[in-house]
């Protein structure tokens, strides 16, 4: 029975143009809503308006991609992988915010070529602990994704794409829950303000 109990912020982490993480994010989304603990939110980098440069001072649109954040339980990073890396408007969209990522779990679907995107959320992975939150262990991942889904914007395998996702769907509900109450019984320590 669903329980629809947590908030998931689902972020497009490309912006590039032609690119195909909004078909993999779509796809993933649509798991997470299926899974029934989840309340999603897709975030689209693309559409999110963030400004190129860091300002000194957040614009609306830092303002409201921030308090999207600050509502969620729990994240899941959909990234490609490009020169071995993730791209450049991920790490700048992440660090238009601080607090809103802390003490809070974030998982990882990638796509790409032959690593499918897996060196990319390596890198991530230490991004995101140097910003107190906790990567899960596991993460769905696409080698030569364009290949692996159909033109109705669903992997051929169903199956087996759609367990990855619920054993990290699962693992990643554990630990928002976790987390949330952690939250909610005393304030984060160990993080400047």
């Amino acid at each position: 029975m669903p329980r629809y109990s947590l908030n998931l912020v689902v972020v497009i982490g490309s912006t590039r143009e032609g690119r195909f993480g909004d078909t993999v994010a779509r796809w993933f989304a649509a798991e997470a809503q299926r899974h029934g603990e989840f309340f999603v939110d897709l975030v689209d980098l693309a559409e999110a308006a963030l400004p190129a440069v860091h300002p000194a001072a957040p614009t609306p649109a830092i303002e409201a991609f921030r308090e999207r954040l600050a509502a969620a339980d729990a994240f899941v990073v959909v990234t490609p992988e490009y020169n071995h890396s993730f791209p450049a408007a991920l790490k700048h969209a992440i660090d238009q915010a601080d607090a809103e990522w802390r003490a809070k779990p974030v998982g990882f679907v990638s796509y790409g070529g032959m690593a499918g995107g897996l060196r990319a959320v390596e890198q991530l992975r230490l991004v995101f602990a140097e910003l107190h939150a906790a990567t899960v262990r596991d993460c769905v991942s696409f080698h030569g994704a364009r290949e692996r889904f159909g033109a109705d914007g669903r992997p051929r395998d169903p199956a087996g794409c759609g367990a990855a996702a619920k054993t990290m769907l699962d693992r990643l509900a554990w630990w928002a829950e976790a987390l949330r109450a952690g939250r909610w019984a005393r304030a984060y320590a160990g993080a400047a303000a």
